[in-house]
């Protein structure tokens, strides 16, 4: 993958041409959902779209001046790091709370891009161009703020906490909530497998710790190394790749700690609690933080875990 400072000015426009064209589809999408119960709210989507065409047209028409008419075949998954946005078709079930916030995110996120852009083109119309688009982005991000009749306050206290709040769901809660539900349920097998299959409490303790370790330092590299932050301002790729290594481990551990208790079966219904515990808290982070209805984060956390403990309680069994 290429790094966002090894890329030309030729591939960051034709970058920004299609990531245009993709939010543009996007608020069509929304206008489209809303529409019936949100027209308000729907015909302002309708506006941001128009808009972000208006952007593509500007940034071809710049393009043809300065490089022709080809575009470089270069695509998001090309760069590290790079904006990433859900697939339209998981978007239809947003909540009107939870469409605002995802407009808003992604106003942020291209607004970082682009000014990060403009401060490295050469280029004088290229960075009047891509200085001229951050700032539209940042007036799109406000009107984000306020879809649903919920007109969120413009004084500086109140933009600051928003930003701090964004920033903190963007580099802790989630890296921290991928790596609680990853080392939490994907650990259950292998240390129920090996309690059940042993039916020895340290041995079972020590396959957790090395589960638990293991995962959460290929958790924790993977994420860092994932995204440098310096597009999407996520910021620096440590915090969030220790935030996500650290509740990995822990998301493990949580249900190997029991088996320092000799009695195998006294361990064994600890650790079990402590299961039911750690999915309930998870549940309560993605209602908490990533608008996930409680109901729904509840069912598809549960069942997930349930069946990844019944599969290494089967395996050790057998």
């Amino acid at each position: 993958m290429k790094r966002f400072d090894d890329l030309t000015e030729a591939e960051i426009l034709a970058l920004a041409i299609s990531n245009e064209e993709e939010d543009a589809r996007i608020y069509l999408q929304f206008a489209g959902r809303l529409k019936a119960d949100y027209p308000a709210t729907a015909a302002m989507f309708e506006r941001m779209a128009q808009e972000e065409h208006g952007h593509r047209h500007a940034l071809n028409e710049l393009y043809g001046r300065k490089f022709g008419g080809e575009l470089p075949y270069i695509t998001r998954q090309d760069v590290k790091g790079f904006l990433k946005r859900n697939p339209i078709w998981l978007l239809d079930t947003l909540r009107i709370d939870a469409v605002r916030r995802q407009a808003e995110m992604m106003e942020y996120e291209a607004q970082q891009f682009y000014a990060k852009a403009a401060e490295r083109a050469r280029d004088a119309d290229v960075r009047r161009l891509l200085a001229d688009l951050a700032e539209a982005e940042s007036a799109h991000e406000t009107l984000a703020q306020e879809l649903g009749g919920q007109i969120v306050a413009s004084g500086a206290k109140e933009s600051e906490e928003a930003t701090a709040h964004r920033i903190f769901v963007l580099q802790i809660v989630q890296p921290g909530l991928a790596g609680l539900i990853d080392g939490s349920i994907s650990t259950l097998a292998p240390i129920f497998a090996a309690a059940f299959a042993t039916q020895n409490s340290w041995a079972a303790f020590l396959v957790g710790l090395a589960a638990s370790l293991g995962a959460g330092i290929s958790m924790g590299l993977t994420e860092a190394l994932s995204d440098d932050g310096a597009i999407t301002g996520r910021g620096s790729p440590w915090p969030r790749g220790i935030a996500c290594g650290v509740m990995t481990t822990l998301g493990g551990l949580g249900h190997t700690l029991p088996y320092l208790i000799p009695d195998f079966w006294t361990a064994t219904a600890v650790a079990g609690v402590v299961v039911a515990f750690e999915l309930a808290a998870i549940a309560y982070v993605r209602t908490r933080y990533m608008e996930t209805p409680f109901t729904s984060a509840i069912v598809q956390v549960v069942l997930g875990g349930i069946l990844v403990l019944l599969t290494g309680i089967l395996i050790g069994s057998s």
